[in-house]
């Protein structure tokens, strides 16, 4: 075979020719991104990861599920390290850990690395993601990695002629409903299949569903609501759609090798080991009952008393000055007078409620003892919830969102303020502006810290 391509995990894939070898977004955690579990299950052999030897490392982008310094560090410091990002904090971030050649990735600016040429391509969120174009040895592949593809961009792709490989995001993440699960609706599978479209005009020899292979907590609801595409159903619509394109199923540490006529399976990579039942498959559940969140903080070990203090202060004060310091509203729902209420739940069974008052770029704190007015609560226009132990992560370990287990206007309010909630992007919530506005590479950060000793271990509860 020509070529040979491995699934590490999520967007993770090893490419190698005879004579070269290159290797994007490696990631050799489980779980990896704070609480995603591979899915199938998985575990690594950290020593012989060690001993690996790449030609190059390609990062599509910044998120730490594509982009973790813990990983990065188990490889060759010498290796040369090619990441798109606007942000020059990760380029930093890689040299502080010990990579020597560090690289800018440009829009369309093919380079060569041994038998690969790789050309990064415009995504659909061009100021975040990349996609990849690799040729090696006759082979064409698509990377497109966590996005959908610019439509410029998909005329270009179209136009270069035959794809032998499309590695595909074939799930949808449904973040929406999963902090507002009261609000969800069914999920339209037609306006997904829309998105398929764009496979059918590649019209690739063989698709692989790639990305978001992973799983959470094995209580959590999320497993159930965030990723309504299965395996089974995306073969089956690929069948339908594009029935000269064959699917194949690539699980952690699976191999195949192609050519220009044909492809094989090759042995599992012996590095990555299966401990899970790899006929596993989503189980989408749309009517499943999502249970409140104060169940979900007791999952999770109390905080310190110091640590517990910090959220605290964070809530009652330093949340003040951060909303206080933005230039203007970013939600027009904020742009008139509004009581918001946060409700933080203590691993022990604690609720904290705290009130403010929002008024475009302004916020003052409501006091508010444990006999709160009726005046008061019937007043809130806006609400979020969240489990104490996941926003000190947030604030110290520099957690992301998709795993903060948030609620975000997740009940009902007065007709006139719903009518106004209709238009309102929940993604702009004040607590979410304030924890991720304006701040870059948190979590990796953090992992910076722990590689170079200055924490003991991952500063978790």
């Amino acid at each position: 075979m020509s070529l040979k391509i491995s699934r590490l995990l999520h967007a993770g894939y090893i490419f190698e020719t005879e004579k070269s070898k290159i290797v994007f977004d490696p990631i050799f955690e489980n779980p990896f991104s704070h609480n995603c579990f591979a899915h199938p299950d998985v575990q690594f052999d950290v020593d012989r990861i060690k001993t690996l030897n790449f030609d190059a490392i390609f990062i599509s982008h910044f998120h730490d599920d594509h982009f973790s310094l813990t990983s990065l560090n188990l490889l060759d410091k010498d290796t040369p390290v090619y990441m798109y990002s606007l942000h020059d904090e990760f380029f930093r971030l890689l040299t502080e850990v010990g990579f020597k050649n560090v690289y800018s990735l440009q829009m369309d600016v093919s380079l060569r690395c041994g038998d690969f040429e790789i050309t990064p391509r415009r995504a659909l969120d061009s100021e975040v993601d990349s996609i990849f174009q690799i040729c090696a040895n006759g082979i064409n592949i698509l990377n497109v990695v966590d996005s959908l593809i610019d439509q410029k961009t998909l005329a270009q792709l179209v136009c270069i002629g035959s794809w032998d490989v499309v590695l595909w995001p074939f799930q949808m993440m449904l973040e929406s409903d999963v902090l507002s699960p009261s609000r969800a609706g069914i999920f339209d599978f037609a306006i997904y299949m829309d998105t398929v479209q764009q496979i059918k005009m590649l019209n690739p020899r063989i698709v692989v569903p790639s990305s978001c292979q992973f799983i959470h907590e094995d209580w959590s609801w999320y497993n159930n609501k965030m990723f309504p595409i299965s395996y089974t159903f995306f073969k089956k619509e690929i069948g339908k759609y594009i029935p000269n394109t064959l699917v194949v199923r690539m699980d952690p540490g699976f191999s195949i090798g192609i050519d220009e006529k044909e492809w094989s399976c090759l042995k599992q990579i012996e590095w990555i080991k299966p401990t899970g039942d790899h006929h596993a498959d989503y189980d989408y559940r749309p009517n499943e009952v999502v249970p409140p969140l104060s169940e979900a903080a007791i999952k999770f070990s109390p905080l310190t008393d110091s640590k517990k203090n910090i959220v605290k202060d964070y809530c009652e004060q330093e949340i003040l000055k951060i909303y206080a310091s933005f230039d203007s509203v970013s939600e027009p729902f904020f742009e008139k007078e509004r009581i918001w209420n946060l409700i933080v739940y203590d691993s022990t069974g604690d609720v904290y409620n705290y009130y403010y008052q929002i008024s475009c770029e302004k916020i003052k704190k409501l006091e508010a003892d444990k006999n709160i007015s009726d005046s008061l609560r019937n007043s809130v226009s806006w609400q979020t919830e969240i489990l104490m132990s996941k926003l000190y992560s947030a604030l110290k370990n520099g957690e992301s969102l998709t795993s903060l287990y948030m609620r975000i206007n997740d009940r009902k309010f007065s007709p006139e303020i719903e009518n106004e909630l209709q238009w309102a992007d929940f993604m702009e919530d004040p607590l979410v502006r304030c924890l991720y506005t304006g701040k870059v590479a948190t979590d990796q950060k953090h992992q910076l810290k722990i590689i170079k000793g200055d924490l003991k271990s991952f500063d978790q509860f």
